[in-house]
């Protein structure tokens, strides 16, 4: 790209913003993973009475309205309002303003794994009771998942390579992970990347039922998500967004930014099993992380906290148990490993993303994060999953796990730069 530095080949993260069932702001979200809040209650976004399921973690703080011009934030699906709101907490987190030049080194890759499915119901509706002409002509571009970063780029000016992630529960992390190749290769010194989701409507409620994936504790909603313990029967719908900031190192520390961590593993294989079931011997969550470390030049025993794709469901928390066995071998056992999803749900695409948020916030404060609702062990799941409590832990690599429908795996690896 003209006029852009030689690449350093390291990327840092700059800046974080995020919205989650717990707050929108890493300032109100974060203090309450830590206390092991719950945010999962009775769906109030629409009536679920006719729903198997009717709970779900919804975000309840957050207006559309605060980050975007009112007749835009009226008319556009959340999905896309949730991005422009976490990118704008991002970029003021790292003091980037891209303005003039710099604009066209700076890039967005923001990831949904599902899109405007809100717009799409309500657009479907309107033809099914008013013939075609009551349509929207936004129908298209606001349903699309690639809208929430190319809408980011529109009202921040970004002019960098700007693309899209699509690769289910994925997303959010495969998004960033492809976002550190683009610095590192040199078509940008700054990367806005990331995932968001807005699932929770009639029509993705009746798939997801119809799946049977989903918890169906609908009188004990605070105890619904449970990864890893024997009682688990499915995972809690949610929606949200977290935004990264990922620089080019040199280019961080000519500004004076503040760093958070490095990214220095990036690992990325496929099933090649089954629609929606993770492969039976874990295959692909192994590769995944093998290939993070190796990324990283790192011995499994450098790894000091995993955060868990963690998602509730029977098969994924045994395989994913499973799997960080045959990676870290014995250490395993002694290696600490938590579910955010525990407090928060399963945010599809966006859930890769927050939770590496999540991680660099654990790293920073030197706390592991825990996983609430571990009440009846279940011999599968023999890890030290951070049970119920958070704890203080020296934290100075960390590694975040995201699997996905179509046989996705993602593991990154994040550390401290010393």
């Amino acid at each position: 790209m003209a006029g852009a530095p030689r690449p350093s080949g390291r990327v840092v993260v700059t800046g974080l913003g995020g919205i989650t069932p717990l707050g929108t702001g890493v300032d109100k979200f974060w203090p309450r993973i830590v206390a092991g809040e719950n945010a999962v209650d009775r769906i109030t976004h629409l009536d679920p009475s006719e729903f198997t399921t009717q709970i779900g973690a919804e975000v309840r703080d957050f207006e559309a309205e605060d980050w975007l011009d009112k007749k835009e934030a009226r008319r556009i699906d959340r999905f896309i309002a949730f991005a422009v709101g976490a990118s704008t907490m991002a970029l003021n987190d790292a003091c980037l303003k891209a303005e003039g030049e710099l604009a066209e080194q700076v890039g967005v890759m923001i990831g949904s794994g599902i899109g405007g499915l809100t717009f799409l119901g309500e657009q479907f509706r309107r033809q099914i009771e008013g013939g075609p002409s009551k349509v929207s002509p936004f129908l298209v571009p606001y349903m699309i998942p690639d809208m929430a970063s190319g809408y980011t780029s529109i009202v921040h000016g970004l002019k960098g390579p700007n693309s899209c992630v699509v690769t289910a529960c994925a997303t959010g992390a495969n998004a960033i992970g492809d976002a550190y190749h683009i610095i590192r290769r040199g078509d940008a010194v700054a990367m806005l990347a990331g995932g968001t989701e807005a699932p929770i409507n009639e029509i993705g409620m009746a798939g997801f039922c119809s799946a049977r994936a989903m918890s169906t504790r609908n009188d004990d909603p605070a105890h619904a998500s449970r990864p890893f313990d024997a009682e688990r029967d499915g995972f809690v719908i949610s929606e949200g967004a977290a935004v990264l900031i990922l620089e080019d190192y040199e280019f961080a520390v000519n500004r004076g930014a503040t760093i958070y961590a490095e990214i220095v593993g990036y690992g990325m294989t496929g099933d090649a099993f089954h629609i929606t079931q993770p492969d039976p011997e874990a295959d692909g969550a192994t590769r995944a992380m093998k290939a993070a470390l190796r990324g990283a030049g790192l011995e499994p025993g450098a790894v000091d906290y995993i955060n868990a794709h963690g998602t509730s469901t029977l098969y994924n928390d045994r395989l994913e148990t499973l799997a960080i066995k045959r990676v870290f071998g014995d250490y395993a056992s002694r290696l600490p490993v938590s579910s955010t999803k525990s407090m928060i749900g399963h945010s599809l695409g966006a859930a890769g993303a927050i939770e590496a948020a999540v991680c660099l916030l654990a790293m920073r404060d030197n706390v592991l994060p825990p996983t609430i609702n571990y009440e009846k062990p279940d011999p599968d799941c023999d890890l030290d999953y951070v049970p119920n409590r958070s704890r203080p832990a020296p934290l100075n690599c960390v590694l975040s796990n995201s699997f996905g429908f179509g046989g996705h795996n993602v593991s990154l690896i994040f550390r401290k730069v010393s």
